[in-house]
């Protein structure tokens, strides 16, 4: 069975780039071993796919090679996929930050996509495990449901081992290793953290939710953080765990509205004011109590020292924890590290080394942030390899 191009992997980008070249005229075979194709783009977004962000530039992803990402996005972007989108008359709200939202269900996402490769003609293949990959004569041959199919072309778009329960592998980088591709150690992103020790206090409030500023090293987000029954969850914490290594630490500003000198102020303009109910004026109630016991302040703020209250104002605006690992790719959403952006071409996404070979996709080692970048990386990487397929 030939073909022009085989694609491993119908999630995001191996849809993308099996529809787009497909309706370039080419003979496309796209392969999945799952039942249906799709799989994460039907959980994401609560059911509603975070399609895309209308923020989205290259300073926003992460890869060993900061500038690997900007060709494909510079010539597929949020507004290309968004006229996909409305010529498919599906409706979509913006939510924040430039996130963009199905009004009704990701199927309609899927459904678009399934649709656009069935106007190029593609050979969809579902419940296909790949048996075995081999290239020879030019020609790359893959042993799929007891099928062998050649094409001149292979695509691996078959993702990260993030949310394994949704069937994902580790397949890509096996496969990328065997054509001599270069493998970035993959890690969990987008990932709640776990605490331990001094921190096993906060566990306590799980459920509880405040808007933060998280820090790592130099990079720092604005949005919220969720406590939970095994550390800090919650955007703020999802985007802080794509920069933070093993043993690295994590500042948070409970406070981040407040202006330098505001809790001696607050001494002077209301020296009887417990230190607990001024906590609890800008901050959930059980969390404004934890801090509130940690930092020994019990009384009214005019029976407390300046300094006391200088290192209190201090802490709460740089609040330490320091995280013993993460929930694994069991509940990350999706996996920095892959395939070497050093052996791929940024404009084309094929093999450097390997005509014919290309990966696209969270296989590669480019991540965005939370909110619907790595979905547009998907559709700009994979109408990247289409244009060459």
């Amino acid at each position: 069975m030939n073909y022009d191009a085989i694609i491993l992997g119908a999630g995001a980008a191996g849809l993308m780039c099996a529809s787009v070249a497909g309706q370039r005229g080419r003979r496309v075979a796209l392969l999945d071993h799952a039942d249906e194709p799709g799989k994460k783009i039907l959980i994401s977004g609560g059911g509603r796919c975070n399609f895309t962000n209308l923020g989205t530039v290259p300073e926003r992803f992460l890869s060993q090679n900061p500038h690997f990402a900007k060709s494909a996005l510079s010539r597929y972007t949020p507004h290309d996929f968004l006229a996909l989108v409305e010529r498919h008359g599906i409706a979509w709200h913006e939510k924040t930050l430039g996130q963009l939202f199905c009004d009704g269900s990701a199927r309609a996402i899927v459904a678009m996509l399934l649709d656009e490769c069935a106007r190029g003609g593609v050979d969809l293949r579902c419940d296909a495990a790949i048996a075995a990959v081999d290239h020879a004569d030019g020609l790359f041959r893959v042993n799929a449901g007891g099928r062998t199919m050649a094409a001149p072309a292979l695509v691996i778009a078959t993702g990260g081992p993030s949310i394994p329960k949704m069937g994902a592998t580790g397949f890509a980088y096996d496969l990328a290793r065997q054509f001599g591709l270069k493998v970035v150690q993959p890690r969990p992103a987008l990932v709640p953290l776990t605490l331990a020790g001094e921190d096993l206090l906060f566990r306590e409030l799980s459920g509880v939710s405040a808007p933060v500023i998280a820090r790592c090293g130099k990079t720092a987000f604005r949005e919220a953080a969720l406590f939970t029954h095994r550390g800090l969850s919650g955007p703020a914490i999802l985007q802080i765990s794509s920069y933070w290594q093993h043993g690295q630490a994590i500042d948070v500003d409970f406070l981040p509205d407040r202006a330098p000198g505001w809790l001696l102020a607050a001494k002077a303009s209301q020296p009887r004011a417990p230190m607990r109910r001024l906590l609890r004026e800008s901050l959930p109630e059980r969390l404004a109590d934890v801090l509130c016991d940690r930092l020994a302040i019990a009384g009214e703020l005019g029976t407390a020292t300046d300094r006391k209250l200088a290192e209190a104002e201090a802490r709460l605006a740089q609040w330490r924890f320091t995280p013993n690992g993460s929930e694994g790719y069991a509940k990350a959403e999706v996996t920095a590290g892959g395939i070497a952006t050093s052996d791929l071409s940024s404009k084309t996404m094929e093999a450097r080394r390997v005509p014919g070979l290309y990966a696209i996709g969270e296989a590669v080692d480019v991540t965005g942030w939370l909110g619907g970048y790595n979905f547009q990386w998907a559709w700009a990487s994979g109408w990247a390899a289409a244009q060459e397929l």
